[in-house]
């Protein structure tokens, strides 16, 4: 299974690297690594790992502006692409079909192709215009996934938040790789105290 791994420079870097790290230890994954330069910022920024590290934990990185690379091409038989985090920047251009750099090419080949393109949105509030382009690359075929944390599993440290919103990610192109608490119902115990 080939996977593309997009990284953008808005906050949440920790969302692709952690990704990265899931991806390196499944058996049969092939990783592509495509980050925009303010992704390197923010990794510097918001994390406690060189760039150089988190390359390091890809099997193929691309450079961002090598838009001849095998991941530019709907030949280039990649199963699905990841971007996390996803920049409003990123994502009006995937919406827009402006592939002015790799990421956003090998994103709009991925949508042409009809494989999965997942994007973890991040912004907070959203205006108007940000709810347009999420609602147009939704239209063209992108999954919106914000990475919103979840409660019912009481998580103790922001990695097990992060953790959660990675699995779900992953659970989305197919990849359940056993990070996720599932939702099983309310405990009767519960659910009987709030009757």
């Amino acid at each position: 299974m080939k996977i593309i791994v997009g990284i953008s420079g808005a906050s949440g870097a920790v969302y692709g690297v952690r990704i990265l790290e899931v991806l390196a230890q499944l058996d049969g994954v092939e990783t592509h690594l495509v980050m925009s330069r303010s992704a390197r910022l923010t990794i510097a920024a918001e994390t406690d790992v060189t760039v150089a590290e988190v390359e390091r934990r890809a099997d193929v990185v691309h450079p961002i502006h090598d838009v001849g690379a095998s991941i530019a091409s709907g030949s280039f038989r990649a199963d699905a692409m990841v971007v996390a985090p996803c920049s409003m920047k990123t994502l009006s251009a995937i919406a827009n079909s402006y592939a002015d750099n790799l990421l956003v090419r090998a994103a709009d080949v991925m949508l042409k192709e009809r494989r999965p393109l997942v994007l973890m949105v991040r912004e907070t509030p959203l205006h108007a215009g940000h709810c347009r382009l999420m609602h147009e690359a939704a239209s063209l075929g992108a999954l919106i996934a914000p990475p919103m944390p979840a409660f019912y599993n009481r998580p103790q440290t922001i990695a097990e938040i992060v953790d959660h919103s990675v699995g779900r990610v992953l659970d989305l192109i197919g990849l359940d790789v056993g990070i996720v608490t599932r939702w099983t119902g309310m405990p009767e115990s519960r659910a009987d105290a709030d009757s």
